[in-house]
């Protein structure tokens, strides 16, 4: 173990310490003047896409008509970063504005505790219908089974199932109904429909709503999506990545095709949920946002899935569209997003008190040009290595920094990777301990420990953080879960 991290770790356990001894954690509170009318609020999230892949952002192989007319009219955030990029992780910090190691959710399937400081929670609070549509994955007790009121983290309107990518025989339970219904169809397109009507019945009311709407698509299986979409890549040619090795090509290729139809297919549904807004007369005074929980390697460098922190993992899009304050005119932002960042950032343009258990920061001041972009950096992590990512297939603990430019990452023998992502977007060449990088590798490590340090984590192995909340984990570091009926597939994955 080098001297920086053995030093670190001394002083940054006494700070856990009294981190986890007095409860709180760092925050940014912020007290806004409430100015005129509350806007309504439309959060949209894909499970594993990445952001890259879509035509606004270069991608010509993928058709995406509605989300490239929604990026002309949003803020397009350039460098969005998924902390921890894997499901539950994501969601609890979307949830908390915390990161994964105070919030306690570094482990797929496992639960957010009930009495959590929640964004749901502090828009009912503040007077706003909250709902809360699709994919769920935070509670913990089964992927298929109910989840009571307790559990729902202020959203009184819920039609939810805890997680299934079975997208054409996909399930849910209608809010305090134990009877399990199924969605007609391809689940996204009945969700989207079921978010039109939530939308209707709330756009003319007394209170402005908050509607969260999580997506499985486009995460795998490939195959579960309909024939017309499917169609549409059958015989395209599908343009790789330098990053994907020859042996993974052939795959790759059959994979991309299945996502990209995903892709589409969420499309159609992004040009339904903009068509309702307008129809409903409530565009200029609703906060519109697209993004995703996370990316997919899906071959590059020759790996698949999630959890690493490579680029095609860690970053996502994100889309905001607020014409009351930003007009309808498509800018590009070089402001850095953090999961953590999105609660607090929301909640400030929504003239919202962020609360004090927030860890992000509320960026909302830099994107209306009240003061200068203060961001410098994302951090990102990899608290216990599960799942797709178990240790008998490359996993392990890390973390790092992702600025405008580099991606920094150590392990816990110590520096990892460094790229300069300008230069090289594919990352195809590590900088760790080159020589004409050491000044650039030293500032980067001074970063991330001192944001390590600020938020108490000592970056130890991941079974003291499992051991710290008490989790039980299998041989390979996986909580075991009660599964859903999932589609049968060549190799599934139902992360």
């Amino acid at each position: 173990m080098d001297t920086s991290r053995r030093d670190f770790i001394k002083s940054a356990t006494l700070a856990a310490g009294t981190f986890l001894l007095s409860g709180s954690c760092t925050s940014v509170a912020r007290n806004d003047k409430r100015r005129g009318k509350r806007p309504n609020l439309v959060y949209v999230f894909a499970d594993q896409w990445r952001a890259q892949d879509a035509g606004f952002a270069g991608n010509n192989d993928v058709i995406t008509e509605n989300i490239d007319k929604l990026a002309s009219e949003s803020l397009v955030f350039k460098h969005t970063v998924s902390c921890m990029p894997v499901s539950t992780p994501y969601r609890g910090s979307l949830l908390t504005g915390q990161y994964a190691h105070t919030h306690g959710l570094f482990l797929n399937d496992v639960t957010l505790d009930p009495d959590s400081v929640s964004i749901g929670k502090v828009y009912k609070n503040a007077g706003y219908d909250t709902g809360y549509i699709g994919k769920w994955h935070v509670n913990g007790n089964g992927r298929s089974n109910y989840i009571p009121e307790t559990h729902r983290q202020g959203f009184d309107f819920f039609k939810v199932l805890e997680c299934t990518h079975n997208y054409m025989h996909s399930a849910y339970y209608d809010n305090n109904n134990p009877e399990k219904k199924y969605w007609k169809g391809y689940d996204a397109f009945a969700q989207t429909e079921e978010a039109v009507h939530y939308m209707e019945e709330h756009a003319n009311g007394e209170k402005p709503f908050v509607l969260f709407l999580s997506w499985g698509p486009p995460h795998s299986p490939y195959e579960v999506v309909p024939e017309e979409f499917l169609n549409l890549y059958k015989d395209k040619d599908i343009t790789l990545r330098p990053n994907v090795p020859d042996q993974m090509k052939e795959k790759a290729t059959r994979d991309l095709k299945g996502y990209y139809a995903h892709i589409t297919a969420l499309d159609r549904c992004v040009g339904m949920l903009q068509d309702a807004i307008k129809r409903l007369g409530v565009e200029e005074d609703t906060i519109f946002v697209l993004t995703s929980d996370h990316g997919d390697m899906l071959g590059s460098q020759g790996l698949e899935c999630k959890q690493k922190p490579y680029e095609e993992s860690i970053m996502v899009p994100f889309l905001l569209k607020y014409p009351a304050i930003f007009g309808k005119k498509g800018k590009e932002v070089e402001t850095i997003l953090s999961s953590v960042d999105i609660m607090p950032t929301l909640l400030g343009m929504s003239n919202v008190t962020v609360p004090e258990s927030v860890e992000g920061k509320d960026l909302s001041p830099i994107l209306r040009g009240e003061i200068t972009d203060f961001t410098e950096m994302a951090l990102i992590e990899c608290i216990a290595p599960f799942g797709e990512w178990e240790r008998d297939k490359g996993g392990k603990e890390y973390r790092g920094v992702r600025t405008r430019r580099y991606t920094y990452v150590r392990d816990l023998l110590g520096p990892w990777l460094l790229y300069d992502n300008q230069e090289d977007p594919y990352q195809l060449r590590n900088l760790v301990h080159e020589v004409g990088y050491k000044h650039l590798q030293e500032q980067l490590d001074e970063k991330l420990f001192s944001s390590l340090k600020e938020h108490g984590d000592p970056f130890l192995e991941g079974e003291y953080y499992i051991k710290q909340w008490g989790y039980t984990v299998n041989s390979k570091g996986t909580v075991e879960y009660t599964p859903c009926l999932l589609y049968t597939s060549p190799s599934p994955r139902d992360a």
